[in-house]
C-alpha cells in the first residue's frame, strides 16, 4: 500500500515537472533530486570505505555536482558515457566489496548523480517529450520485469548481485519497453523512424537494466538493502531512479548524433 501511495504522489508530480514546470523551477527540482541521489550514494560509499564519517558531509562533491549541471552539454555527455562504462566494468571484480572503491568514489558520484540529470536537462531543452520518453522506458521496463519475472522467472540473471532478477524478466522488460516505446514515439514524435525508435528503446532499456544491476552491486557490497528510506515502499531516491541514471545519457547521446538523425 505504501508503494502505491508513494507512486500516486510521485507520478503526477514528475509529469508536471517534466512537461509543464517553468525552466527555473525545473532546474531547482533537478538539482534537488541530483543532490538527494548523491547523498544516498555517499552513504553507500562510506560503508565501502568502512569509515564512520559520511561522504555526505563533504561539500566538495555537492559543489562539483552543481557546477556539472551547467557545463556545456558535449563534455557532460562524454563524462556520463565514461561513467557508465566504468560502472559496468566494476561488476567484473571478484568481491562486490571492491566494486565501488574501484569506480573512484567521489568523482564517479559527481558524474553519476549530477551528470545524468544534466543530460535530462539537455533532453528537455530539445523537447519535454524526449525527457518523458527517456524516463518512461525504465518505469515501463521495471513493471514488465517485476510482474513477468515473478510469474515466469526460472533462470537467474545475476544471483550474486540481485537474486530476484531473472532472464525472463529481463527479456519481458526489453520486449514490453520496445513495443510501447515505439508506439509512444510514433504518436508524440512522428519524425522518429521506426528503426530509430527501436534502437532508442533497446539501448535505453538495456542501459537502464545495467544501471539497476550496478546500484544493486554497490548496495550489496556495502551490506544494505536500500539506498535510503525517503520514499515509503520504494526505499531511497537512488533505488527509484537508478535505471534512469544510465538510460538518460545514452538516449541523450543518440538524439544528439547527426548520423543517427539525418
Amino acid at each position: 500500500m505504501k508503494r502505491i501511495a508513494t507512486a500516486a504522489v510521485l507520478v503526477p508530480s514528475f509529469l508536471w515537472v517534466i512537461l509543464a514546470a517553468p525552466a527555473p523551477v525545473f532546474l531547482v527540482i533537478l538539482a534537488a533530486v541530483a543532490s538527494l541521489c548523491y547523498y544516498e550514494y555517499s552513504n553507500i560509499a562510506a560503508l565501502h570505505l568502512d569509515e564512520v564519517p559520511s561522504f555526505a558531509r563533504n561539500p566538495i562533491g555537492y559543489g562539483a555536482g552543481l557546477v556539472l549541471l551547467v557545463l556545456p552539454r558535449q563534455e557532460v555527455t562524454f563524462l556520463c558515457l565514461l561513467a557508465v562504462i566504468v560502472m559496468v566494468q566494476s561488476l567484473r571484480v571478484r568481491s562486490l566489496k571492491e566494486s565501488l572503491p574501484m569506480a573512484s568514489f567521489i568523482l564517479l558520484g559527481v558524474v553519476y548523480c549530477y551528470g545524468a540529470w544534466r543530460c535530462a536537462a539537455g533532453l528537455r531543452s530539445i523537447s519535454p517529450w524526449w525527457l518523458l520518453f527517456a524516463l518512461a522506458i525504465n518505469w515501463v521496463g521495471d513493471s514488465f520485469a517485476y510482474y513477468f519475472g515473478r510469474r515466469f522467472g526460472r533462470h537467474k540473471l545475476a544471483p550474486s548481485v540481485s537474486p530476484a532478477k531473472s532472464w525472463e524478466g529481463t527479456i519481458a522488460s526489453l520486449a514490453g519497453t520496445t513495443a510501447l516505446g515505439v508506439l509512444y514515439l510514433h504518436q508524440v514524435l512522428p519524425n522518429v523512424a521506426v528503426w530509430q525508435a527501436v534502437v532508442l528503446c533497446v539501448a535505453g532499456n538495456l542501459a537502464g537494466q545495467l544501471g539497476d544491476l550496478c546500484e544493486s552491486a554497490f548496495k550489496r557490497g556495502a551490506g544494505v538493502k536500500d539506498s535510503g528510506n525517503l520514499l515509503p515502499g520504494h526505499g531511497g531516491w537512488l533505488d527509484r531512479v537508478d535505471s534512469s541514471m544510465f538510460s538518460l545519457p545514452v538516449v541523450y547521446w543518440l538524439t544528439e548524433q547527426p548520423w543517427f538523425f539525418q
